[in-house]
């Protein structure tokens, strides 16, 4: 541990730059392990962070980065090729040392285990006759702790690696501190000129007194005192009028400078995405190539922390539902491996964000059948949608078209974290799809969230802000020129109808205090239009909008609060929120959605059927299965399984994978023979954990898969609701 707390801030930001080069420069190894700029930069980066480790006394991450050190030594002299397999052996070194890093900074937290198989790992000094690289990768050990690494076959969890990212530090040219000191300068000369202005105010409020005594008396000099006074009043207000417009360019310079400085580049993000990329395309035997393009444009801290789990959802969903696996790819005529494309361009005071793959694009009509199944809506209604609003559909709550639940997909969520993240941050989310031809999801943001420009209407005698980016237009709207659409006022833009409620009404206010509504404002929310009908647009006006403090941490329709000019409180209203207000029945879907999530308990008419042959596994998963309000039928095996199913209606069936007389496996085939059967749900929940025991499952015909070994008691009561 480092007791130093500076020096331990320091190492902190060091080494997380040395380790994210060498695991760019590793995954770029792969690729080109010949590389001699490529190998000499990466040697360097390995020696300096031993270099670090050994000013602090930091043994095992000295002794670790030495190890990684002599391989990229031999390999840059070109006395030994760098192997895959000797890379792979490094990387996984380099997980343990990020561990390593971690123990050094946060002794307190919990530990890993603490000899981490460097105990008997020195390696040889450079100055030894280079060994091949077989004996140098046998004397590199790979503790049993490397998940990412290992051999199991078990898919990663790419959350994990991400749950601590969190930007604490920002890195700022001297530069750009030279000028917000001058402008801090620029502020204090100002500062001076208004105690000057201050004490001519006092002046002039004297010669006020002395004129209204002399005007009380009827003195003969009033006349003179009052040309005096009007001769130093003009003066007076320039000196004002010039210092207030000086004010104000320093100010604005200086807001600007700061929000610069706060600027980091969208690469301090992109580079969390290589590694996992490559660890769940392997996992799933997919070939992936991930190209990113935009690193180097800058964006606010907040914007950055809030989209790493965004892009990281996005990226895994492109892996997992778009790239087809190499069979298929190879019959569509495709290269056989497949390209995610990540994407940053900047867009006037915004920026764009694009995740495209060249995978199988989306399955529109398994949206309609989920969307239909789920509620949301009629067959005709489905029908009537165009693409683009059938595509919007999963980024609801809950939506998922996977038929097979796994650790990594199928379970609802996921895309609607984007679409949270993506709201939140006051920006929009748009959807492209073609069937063989792959998906791009674009997401457009704000460089900076310090300020917005409001747009500022009155409904129901309140002020309300809208963002100004949020708006298409704004008009006029005759009680003659609307007409109804589906049970809701709606009015004709350019031809195409156009919702239109009042702003009051979805904001629930009361009806006596409601205008005529005939101002309509225009919000565009992806690629959606709402007319929000209010009492009077008022103005524009630059904010500051402040979230919702405890207990209003969430409030439908609202995203915040802001002070205007004249101080004045006014509501900074969320149009996608407007919008599903303004859509019933989505609103609804989403409040059953929420419902389900708190695990409601089900009618007392669903039964399941339970399939173990371990009593007490049995007698566990049945408690929980009953807790829950589901009627409960157990069985040992597959054979007795069978029987049941005879004699019963079962809503599902939950079963164990190795059993006597029968197992899982063929219990499954042997439902899915059975036509009266094809929509029985079929839950393994198995210690077989493997990649082709998931395959084997999904191949016999089950609806979800759960490991015993991260079994949770919610993930199988979720999959339950879902599938049921």
């Amino acid at each position: 541990m480092i007791e130093d707390k500076e020096l331990a801030q320091l190492f902190k930001v060091e080494s997380a730059e040395h380790l994210a080069r060498l695991d760019d420069g590793f995954l770029r190894l792969e690729k080109t392990p010949a590389d001699q700029p490529l190998l000499e930069e990466v040697f360097r980066e390995s020696h300096s962070l031993k270099g670090a480790a050994r000013m602090l006394g930091l043994s095992k991450i000295e002794t670790a980065a030495h190890g990684l050190e002599t391989i990229l030594n031999t390999a840059r002299k070109g006395e030994t090729p760098l192997t895959p397999n000797v890379i792979e052996r490094m990387s996984a070194v380099l997980g343990d040392l990020r561990r390593l890093v971690q123990e050094a900074l946060a002794p307190n937290a919990e530990q890993p285990n603490a000899d981490f198989g460097f105990r008997n790992a020195e390696l040889r000094t450079d100055t030894t006759p280079a060994p091949a690289l077989d004996t140098l990768q046998s004397e590199i050990p790979i503790p049993q702790s490397s998940a990412p690494h290992s051999t199991d076959s078990a898919i990663p969890n790419p959350q994990s690696a991400f749950d601590s990212f969190q930007i604490e530090t920002v890195r700022v040219e001297t530069r750009k501190l030279d000028d917000l000191l001058t402008l801090v300068g620029e502020l204090s000369v100002i500062e001076g000129r208004v105690q000057h202005r201050l004490s001519l105010m006092d002046d002039l409020l004297e010669q006020w007194a002395l004129l209204e005594r002399s005007r009380r008396e009827r003195k003969a000099d009033f006349g003179m005192r009052m040309a005096e006074f009007g001769k130093r009043i003009q003066p007076a207000r320039d000196a004002f009028y010039e210092d207030s417009t000086r004010l104000e360019t320093t100010v604005n310079t200086l807001e600007d400078r700061v929000h610069a400085a706060r600027l980091l580049p969208l690469s301090t993000v992109f580079a969390l995405f290589p590694r996992m990329v490559r660890d769940l395309a392997k996992a799933q035997g997919k070939e992936v190539e991930l190209l990113i393009e935009g690193g180097e444009i800058g964006v606010d801290k907040r914007v950055l922390e809030d989209m790493k789990d965004p892009l990281m959802h996005l990226l895994r969903n492109a892996i997992d539902h778009g790239i087809e696996a190499q069979p298929e790819r190879e019959g569509q005529g495709k290269p056989l491996s497949g390209t995610v494309r990540l994407q940053a361009m900047r867009e006037g005071s915004g920026v764009l964000l694009e995740v495209r793959d060249d995978g199988c694009g989306l399955n529109m009509e398994a949206i309609r059948q989920v969307a239909l199944k789920r509620g949301l809506h009629d067959e005709a209604t489905l029908a009537a949608m165009t693409p683009a609003q059938l595509q919007q559909l999963i980024f609801l709550p809950g939506f998922s078209t996977s038929t097979f639940v796994s650790e990594l997909s199928g379970r609802g969520v996921g895309l609607d974290v984007v679409r949270v993240n993506v709201e939140r941050l006051k920006g929009e989310i748009r959807i492209e799809s073609s069937p063989q031809q792959g998906t791009a999801i674009q997401m457009r943001l704000p460089l900076s969230l310090a300020t917005t420009r409001l747009l500022l209407a009155s409904a129901g005698d309140r002020l309300y802000g809208l963002p100004i980016e949020f708006v298409h237009s704004s008009r006029r709207v005759r009680e003659e020129d609307m007409f109804t659409l589906e049970g809701r006022p709606a009015f004709s833009l350019d031809e195409q109808p156009v919702i239109a409620p009042r702003l009051a009404d979805l904001l629930g206010l009361p009806a006596v205090n409601q205008g005529s509504g005939t101002v309509c404002i225009v919000v565009e929310v992806g690629a959606e239009l709402l007319g929000l009908r209010v009492d009077e647009l008022l103005d524009e006006e630059e904010v500051v909008s402040k979230p919702l403090g405890t207990p209003l941490t969430r409030v439908r329709n609202v995203s915040g609060m802001a002070i205007l000019g004249n101080g004045e409180i006014c509501a900074v209203l969320n149009p996608a929120d407007l919008l599903r207000t303004a859509k019933k029945t989505i609103a609804e879907f989403g409040l059953r959605i929420a419902e389900r999530t708190e695990f409601s308990t089900p009618h007392s008419a669903i039964r399941i059927l339970l399939v173990e042959d371990s009593a007490l596994v049995r007698a566990m998963e049945k408690r929980i299965l009953e807790d829950a309000g589901y009627e409960v039928v157990a069985t040992a095996d597959g054979m007795n399984a069978l029987d049941a199913l005879g004699r019963h209606s079962f809503a599902a069936v939950v079963s164990d994978i190795v059993m006597p007389n029968m197992d899982g496996l063929t219990l499954t085939a042997r439902i899915r023979k059975e036509p009266r059967y094809k929509d029985l749900p079929v839950i393994l929940v198995t210690s077989l954990a493997s990649d082709e025991d998931k395959r084997r499952g999904l191949e016999v015909g089950a609806n979800a898969y759960i490991p015993k070994p991260s079994f949770d008691q919610r993930v199988l009561l979720e999959t339950l609701k879902r599938l049921i």
